[in-house]
């Protein structure tokens, strides 16, 4: 996280936002999660973390650099498992832009989770199906 963060850090941007998404005990409808395995069709994954920030510069051309990172295997409780850095010369476009930045990841990158219990696993609920970046909506703050 330190290095995505120094990483994104310019003399002409004075906001940095960095997002990380982290191992749950959760899960819909679970209550004893102990770990995830995430798993990705990688070189699309490349590709399309490409084209969210691609996007994110559109809709905010004033953002300075993006990081975005997804780890796979398998995390425990706790761990970062995504990262989505984003800076900018103010506050406001940083937030929007991280926000959509992760948005755009969960809504366009094939990435899969399974879950892990005690005496059990299954892939996580709630798939949804893959969209371009660019039909992911700006949230509105």
């Amino acid at each position: 996280m330190g290095r995505a963060h120094d990483w994104v850090v310019l003399p002409s941007c004075g906001a940095v936002v960095l997002f990380s998404g982290t191992v749950r005990d959760n899960a819909e409808g679970r209550t004893d999660v102990e770990a995830l395995t995430y798993e990705a069709f990688e070189e699309r994954v490349i590709a399309i973390f490409s084209d969210i920030a691609r996007e994110t510069r559109s809709r905010w051309p004033d953002v300075g650099r993006i990081v975005l990172l997804h780890r796979l295997g398998r995390l425990t409780l706790g761990e970062s498992s995504v990262l989505a850095v984003v800076s900018a010369p103010h506050r406001p476009e940083a937030f929007a832009a991280a926000r959509f930045a992760i948005d755009a990841l969960k809504s366009s990158a094939p990435i899969w989770k399974k879950e892990h219990w005690e005496g059990g696993q299954e892939w996580g609920t709630g798939a949804q199906s893959i969209v371009p970046p660019n039909s992911v909506p700006t949230v509105q703050q």
